[in-house]
């Protein structure tokens, strides 16, 4: 049973949130807080938590000092920002922190549902910009073969070129908690269990990422 925790001080969102997250599966169960140490205090008495959603705008911290001290506290439980503050910079800033992904409050709760999939399978949502680039697909790639997503397939990239989880991170503008999570979703598409196996399968496949 997927277990999420929503970081929100105005209730009203925080109930409209659960009604859209309870369609995610059945027996999904969302916790509540209304601030930052609220929910540190949830995390620190739950070892069970399968995602945290955050707002950057919180009474008693900012979502981008909690996202810092969940990457270093509780680096194995990702975290999705949902916020109305959705500029590019702090888009930016809140992936630097630790966060495993954005959603504007712009968005539709069925936006809200996809990213919250895409977390919780290793990825890595991005709000849309009007007159960004859509990335082009990555056809005959061993990303794509072994089904990754497109942050994956970056952190397989780099972990191919011998780089360390933190080497990962800074170039990626990642926490070591994020490059983690996506590692860990990268030996589970590709049927090993550590990094040196992971090598070994790269190697054997003799292909472009």
């Amino acid at each position: 049973m997927t277990k999420i925790l929503i970081v929100e001080d105005h209730a009203l969102v925080r109930e409209a949130m659960t009604q859209s997250l309870s369609r995610l599966e059945p027996g999904v169960e969302c916790l509540e807080a209304d601030s930052a140490n609220a929910a540190l205090g949830i995390i620190e008495g739950d070892g069970s938590l399968d995602l945290a959603v955050i707002d950057l705008v919180l009474p008693d911290m900012s979502g981008f000092s909690l996202l810092a001290v969940l990457a270093r506290r509780f680096p194995d439980v990702p975290a999705l920002v949902v916020s109305a503050i959705d500029d590019d910079a702090s888009v930016r800033r809140a992936m630097k922190a630790g966060a495993s992904g954005f959603v504007s409050k712009s968005s539709s709760g069925e936006i809200l549902l996809q990213a919250v999939r895409e977390v919780l399978a290793g990825g890595m949502p991005m709000p849309a910009r009007a007159g960004r680039a859509a990335p082009m697909p990555r056809q005959g790639t061993l990303g794509e073969r072994f089904g990754l997503t497109a942050a994956q397939a970056r952190v397989l990239e780099l972990l191919a070129c011998g780089k360390t989880n933190r080497e990962i991170g800074e170039q990626l503008g990642l926490s070591e908690g994020t490059v983690k999570v996506h590692m860990t979703a990268i030996f589970r598409a590709l049927g090993v269990s550590n990094r040196a196996q992971a090598l070994v399968l790269l190697a054997r496949q003799g292909e472009r990422l």
